[in-house]
């Protein structure tokens, strides 16, 4: 589409709705061209209409529709296309580093002699800040006034600069903490469906698309909204006009047919989806979900499935439009204009699902019976390791040995608490959560969190002691129909009182355990448990002190903690006993689908919507005293600030960047296994005291009750890129019998932390690489973890295959993804870390080039390897060359 000042283009039709008109590009025109589009995906509908509305500036847009629609002919493609998302959605952990980011690009055109105001967002840019509330106090009727009023006062900086960014850039709106989680919000108000643009008098329509700076952006593809998550680095690019470069993707059809049983939830469901495309292997690919199940799945089911694409592995997990759709745009508050514009534009476009339309082709297609779906948990440490409910204590004795460290003479140890008449135990639950956008975002489990504590306190149950509790709902809409179906009460007296709006245990802010707890647990090395409604459950993650965290449903989680322990049958143990002294088990408190639907359908209303949302941008009177002063459009860097620093990115850029050298003689900084997740490259949690970045804090006269934590200081490089592979369960096999963060140097073998030995390795000029296994850098899409690697001087990662997100991420920071071939591993090579490393091919390169790397044994005998270059497209070969995606931009915008 051109900007405003220039011809709109050609060859587009008008839509009338409700007396006003729509410009808008048909794919039926194009495929009048093109060929039949009746069988393809949704999914690639909505990629073949974004490039037709940017043909104007696509020197291939006609044969890259071509491909689009040529691609039902095999269900597959290798072709690249160019993408533009509508908007960007941002949360505040990822956001502000990008907002540093745009302000150091700012001081960097500055340097190129350019007017600092050409570095504006051309594309709508939604903040939400809802990362950074912890749980500090939890249980207590005054939990959410202390944990807001510790969440400003920890906060203020990165605060008041978020401010300065919301005056100083265009196109650019701060949702102020308190409002909830990105994610829902983005649910229940950001999403239009159908996005509207005016241009010189011309209002134009086209499909709400976006990136989002969180993985869980996918959440919205329940809504028939295709977004994805990418890292902050990608979400500048496009937020800045670039197109993103994508290989046509596979589309992975899931028929969903059947109905869910009595006694299971959306949050099992998920689980099961998660298990079963995880088996078959979606890494990279569309999922797009069709069948007769869609016929009475409810939005908020689909976007809980939707939520964790990610923990599936898919790209997305898309839904399309139907009358539910509108249903619940009609619920949320949605205005009746724009809701019949949703159905009138997507049908126009053979976009919107009913009995006319016919099933899309697959690349494949998996089935999924609803009916057959069990109550389920996952973890201790991963969202795809499903368990049946009634099978989770068993498993986990299995797993106390198998993979959480415990020998077998050690299973039974209990130990006494001080001045407590209880004990912990391997499997004790010290953590009970209902958090987390995948759940939270849906009112049937919640009001069917609210229904168990209704039941249990009327029987007189409590939570066991040693549990923490917390309710942190995922948007203000939720304490409305909880306060109208009369739970709120129920649910505060069992100790899941408010603690705060926004993502809490699931992202690692679950706040300290009580001081007692902690020394029991560190002192007899216990394996503490979690539960938590969440999506993640990586090690290290939830809290420092807790080794085995499970997804589970929201009044599964209330259920565990009337347990309190991992050890028993959740399914057939004794709760509780009444008065009378019969036994209370978990079907005794369990509600039916009829009683959370009767009270869905008189506290869920469309008034509580429209509320809430009316002012959801001006924030509390803390956010509003926050107001800058500053109103100059570069921003004044405070050398002294340990929350704001400018990165090193832009410092010596040049006009023209220079040709990429080859890897000579470079270090192994670690040898690391199988998925290595982004949260082990780069924490979000807590952060030690003995580590660098903590070091670092207390050099700059911080304490450790005031470090916050690793996500609160992404707005700062030096802390950042000491927080590199310092998650403190990162185990690095040059330094075995270690964990969190370690290495060997070499030649000398000193053991140290791996930020300190970087620094050796950088005084010395000496390249470094790393070695992993396979799905290497799973899980958030954290630009982080891709800018720690590139700080601490790493060239390239080698590995068995990466997650899909931080691959690009390490290509936009300028560091070359390398995979084996099939069979090759850092095992089979036999390496120690000791080795020298030289990789050829890079100053000739090309997508998806064949390298070579030579190494050099101590031994002196040398081995030639080959290596997959996973820079795909000649883009990304473009943003490497440049030393990075935001150099590139950079040097773009200087140009113009």
């Amino acid at each position: 589409m051109k900007t405003a000042g220039q011809k709109p283009l050609k060859n587009h039709e008008t839509l009338t709705v409700s007396g006003r008109e729509y410009n808008f590009f048909s794919i039926h025109a194009a495929a009048e061209k093109f060929g039949d589009i009746t069988h393809l995906p949704i999914s690639l509908k909505i990629l073949l209409e974004n490039i037709l509305r940017f043909s104007d500036d696509q020197p291939h847009a006609s044969e890259n529709a071509q491909a689009v629609v040529d691609w039902v002919k095999q269900r597959s493609s290798h072709h690249e296309i160019p993408f533009k998302p509508a908007r960007i959605l941002m949360q505040d952990f990822t956001g502000v580093p990008a907002v540093v980011d745009l302000a150091a690009m700012r001081d960097g055109i500055i340097a190129l002699n350019q007017d600092p105001r050409k570095v504006n967002p051309l594309v709508p840019v939604d903040l939400v800040i809802d990362h950074s509330v912890m749980v500090d106090v939890a249980g207590r009727s005054d939990s959410l006034q202390k944990n807001v009023s510790l969440e400003f006062q920890r906060n203020h900086e990165r605060y008041a600069f978020l401010r300065w960014g919301q005056e100083a850039f265009d196109q650019f709106r701060v949702v102020p903490p308190g409002a909830g989680i990105c994610h829902q919000i983005n649910l229940e108000y950001l999403s239009q469906v159908v996005w509207t643009k005016d241009i010189d008098g011309v209002t134009f329509a086209y499909p709400d698309t976006l990136f989002g700076t969180d993985s869980h952006t996918t959440m919205v593809n329940g809504l028939g909204v295709l977004g994805w998550g990418v890292g902050g680095i990608e979400a500048e690019a496009a937020m800045l006009g670039q197109p993103i470069s994508m290989l046509i993707p596979d589309v992975v059809g899931v028929r969903l047919e059947g109905i869910l049983p009595e006694g299971t939830t959306a949050t099992d469901l998920v689980l099961t989806i998660t298990e079963a495309l995880r088996a078959k292997g979606v890494v990279g690919k569309f999922v797009e979900f069709y069948g007769s199940a869609l016929d009475h799945l409810p939005v908020a089911d689909r976007a809980t499935i939707a939520n964790m694409a990610p923990e599936y592995g898919a790209t997305c997990g898309f839904f399309p439009v139907d009358s539910l759709t509108l249903e619940y745009l009609h619920q949320t508050g949605r205005s009746e204009q724009q809701i019949a514009l949703v159905e009138a534009y997507l049908r126009a476009q053979s976009m919107f699902r009913d009995s006319s339309l016919p099933d899309p082709v697959f690349s494949s297609t998996v089935t999924v019976d609803l009916s057959s779906i069990t109550p389920s948990l996952a973890g201790p440490k991963r969202p795809q390791d499903r368990v049946d409910l009634s099978a989770a204590s068993s498993s986990f004795q299995k797993e106390l040995t198998k993979s959480l460290g415990v020998k077998p003479e050690n299973i039974t140890n209990t130990a006494p608490l001080p001045h407590e008449n209880y004990a912990l135990e391997h499997g004790s639950i010290v953590i009970a959560a209902i958090t987390s956008c995948t759940n939270t975002s849906n009112p049937a489990v919640l009001i069917a969190a609210g229904l168990v504590a209704r039941k249990a306190r009327a029987l007189g149950l409590k939570p066991q002691p040693w549990v923490k509790t917390s309710l942190a709902p995922g948007s203000q809409v939720v304490t409305d129909y909880l306060d109208r179906a009369g739970l709120t009460a129920d649910l505060n007296a069992l100790g899941f009182e408010t603690v705060g709006y926004g993502c809490t245990t699931c992202i690692g802010n679950s706040g300290p355990l009580a001081p007692d707890i902690i020394h029991t647990i560190e002192a007899h090395k216990l394996v503490a448990v979690s539960v938590l409604s969440g999506n993640r459950n990586f090690e290290g993650r939830i809290s420092p002190q807790v080794r085995a965290n499970y997804l589970a449903s929201p009044p599964l989680v209330v259920a565990y903690s009337l347990l309190g322990t991992m050890s028993k049958d959740i399914t057939t143990a004794t709760l509780g006993h009444t008065p009378q002294g019969h036994p209370i088990t978990l079907k005794d408190i369990w509600p039916s689908h009829q009683e959370i639907a009767s009270l869905m359908s008189s506290a869920v209303t469309r008034e509580a919507f429209v509320e809430r949302y009316k002012h959801i941008t001006q924030g509390t009177a803390e956010w509003q005293s926050l107001a800058s002063a500053d109103t100059t459009p570069t921003f004044k860097w405070q050398q002294n600030s340990t929350y704001i620093q400018s990165p090193p990115y832009f410092t010596h850029l040049t006009k023209e960047p220079t040709t990429p050298s080859n890897i000579e003689n470079a270090r192994i900084l670690a040898l690391l296994g199988d998925n290595i997740t982004t949260d082990h490259i780069s924490p979000a949690g807590s952060i030690s005291p003995s580590s660098p970045a903590g070091m670092y804090l207390q050099n700059h006269q911080v304490p450790p009750q005031d470090f916050n934590s690793y996500g609160a200081r992404r707005g700062n490089d030096r802390i950042m890129v000491r927080g590199t592979f310092a998650n403190i369960r990162i185990r690095n096999e040059m330094a075995p019998g270690t964990e969190g963060g370690m290495t060997t140097h070499h030649p000398d073998g000193t053991v140290m932390s791996i930020y300190d030995a970087a620094e050796l390795y950088k005084k010395a000029k000496t390249p470094l690489v790393i070695f992993g296994g396979k799905e290497y850098g799973m899980g958030s899409s954290r630009d982080w973890a891709a800018k720690g690697t590139h700080l601490l001087g790493i060239k390239a990662v080698i590995a068995e295959s990466f997650e899909r997100i931080h691959r690009s991420n390490l290509v936009g920071m300028g560091v070359l993804p390398l995979t084996f071939e099939e069979g090759t591993t850092r095992n089979t090579l036999k390496l120690t870390g000791e080795e020298t490393i030289t990789i050829t091919g890079i100053d000739h390169l090309l997508p998806k080039k064949i390298l070579n790397m030579t190494i050099l044994y101590t031994d002196g005998h040398i081995k030639q390897i080959p290596l997959l270059c996973r820079i795909d497209t000649l883009d990304e070969v473009e943003y490497y060359k440049n030393g990075g995606i935001l150099p590139y931009v950079l040097r773009d915008m200087a140009k113009a």
